[in-house]
């Protein structure tokens, strides 16, 4: 047991390139979505290796849980940083994200040159209808942790009719519950609790190098100067790519507008990869037409099926829309389709995380002066709450393309809904991984195609 540990000696050093090859193993084996990555750092990090206490750990994690972006890389950079500084934060998180993009450059390429191959088309009919039980699987389990009170039952229902009905950009949305929760958490604020869901550290597994009384390093101690150089470097860090890329093509040009469009995601990415789907999905199928919807779906696929953070699929919008853009083509010349997606799936990632560094970076030393827990917010509060409406509609809109793919006017594809129907049962029912289900669907979809073809 953890508790018969207590007396451990902790490790006396973790040497840069011990830790640099723990990052590299963890950006190909962080499977499971965010929960299934904090729970690996937890127990190598925690448990096994010791190198930070539990409380230590759940502090960091707070901290990461109330900024936009992917916790878990946050996580991992946070970590990283306060053992070897800045340079040891950015490693962490690099090592998080570009497996990740390796892989579905990979993949997304095979997608596009070789999707209508009866093999690939075969594993993906099975796929799309597992997709969208695992978007209604995102919106219960997010709706369980986050209405908690009727009044954050209206907000997710406001914010279902909104987009569904009026379809009311996702920032507005956003905007909207921050300011509801806002006054809300003023006027009623036993309304507006959050659930918290990471709980107190209550359990010893040992003197941990990074302990709960051990002081705060002198690098992540807050000073003016650090964080002015910091926001700096970073407005640089994206400034100086940006121009280059309107200077290539204008800011018309398409490499341009997914930067800008994916640094406005960046930000909007309160409640994980799910809440920000829709707001790009609004922007890469309905406005830029950079994915087609049935795309969308399968980039989503893939994403659920590669390590790294689930908001990864954007490095797959930003392949597809590179390898079929015109303008990028004629830059990148004749038969530079693989180059061109290439390209702009790395730019789709780099605007994407580079905000999530940032906020370790800048924002650490300032949790570091207080290990009190850090609470969300009512305005975060409600916009989770807004964020599970938001997402219900996604499961919706991804049902219709699956079930109805040529329309209401047209067949109803029984056979997928069956699918789909399986998939719930084994998430909702049997509690099965998410990777599980979509390689059990993606065979059955396989077999079902090459029977009916």
């Amino acid at each position: 047991m953890p508790s018969s540990q207590p007396k451990l000696a902790p490790p006396t050093t973790v040497s840069f390139w011990e830790a640099f090859r723990f990052w590299l193993r963890l950006g190909f084996i962080s499977f499971g979505g965010p929960a299934g990555q904090i729970a690996i750092m937890h127990t190598e990090l925690v448990e096994q290796k010791r190198w930070i206490s539990e409380k230590r750990f759940l502090h960091a994690l707070n901290y990461c849980m109330v900024l936009p972006g992917p916790e878990a890389q946050q996580l991992a950079t946070y970590i990283g940083w306060l053992m070897h500084r800045s340079w040891g934060g950015v490693v962490a998180g690099a090592l998080f994200v570009l497996p990740s993009l390796f892989i579905l450059i990979a993949l997304s390429w095979v997608y596009i040159a070789f999707g209508n191959v009866p093999l690939v088309a075969g594993l993906f009919f099975g796929i799309k209808p597992a997709v969208t039980a695992i978007v209604v699987q995102a919106a219960h389990r997010i709706g369980l942790r986050a209405l908690k009170d009727p009044a954050l039952w209206g907000i997710a229902a406001v914010s279902f009719v909104a987009i569904f009905a009026a379809n009311v950009p996702f920032p507005a949305i956003v905007l909207a519950a921050g300011l509801i929760g806002y006054v809300g958490g003023k006027l009623a604020p036993q309304r507006f609790k959050t659930g918290g869901g990471h709980g107190r550290a209550g359990k010893s597994y040992g003197a941990a190098l990074i302990d709960d009384d051990t002081p705060t390093p002198a690098h992540a101690r807050f000073r003016w100067g650090r964080l002015a150089a910091i926001v700096v470097a970073g407005a640089v860090l994206w400034a100086a790519p940006m121009a280059v890329l309107v200077g290539l093509q204008g800011w018309g040009g398409p490499l341009a507008q997914m930067a800008w469009f994916f640094t406005k995601a960046a930000l909007l990415t309160f409640g994980g990869a799910y809440a920000v789907l829709p707001y790009v999905y609004q922007g890469a199928v309905g406005h830029y037409g950079w994915v087609t919807p049935t795309q969308m779906i399968d980039g989503l696929a893939l994403g659920e099926t590669t390590p790294g953070p689930l908001i990864m699929v954007v490095a797959f919008v930003g392949f597809i829309g590179g390898y079929q853009s015109p303008p990028l083509q004629a830059l990148f010349g004749p038969g530079g389709h693989f180059l061109a997606g290439a390209v702009a799936a790395s730019i789709v990632t780099w605007f994407t995380f580079l905000p999530s560094f940032l906020f370790i970076l800048a924002g650490g030393p300032l949790v570091e002066a207080t290990h009190g827990d850090l609470k969300l917010t009512g305005p975060l509060t409600a916009i989770t709450a807004a964020v599970v409406g938001v997402i219900l509609n996604l499961a919706l809109f991804f049902g219709y393309q699956v079930l109805w793919p040529k329309g209401f006017d047209g067949r109803f594809d029984a056979t997928s809904a069956a699918i789909a129907l399986a998939a719930a049962v084994a998430l909702f029912g049997y509690k099965r991984d998410v990777i599980h289900v979509i390689m059990a669907c993606a065979l059955a979809g396989l077999a079902i195609h090459l029977w009916m073809g």
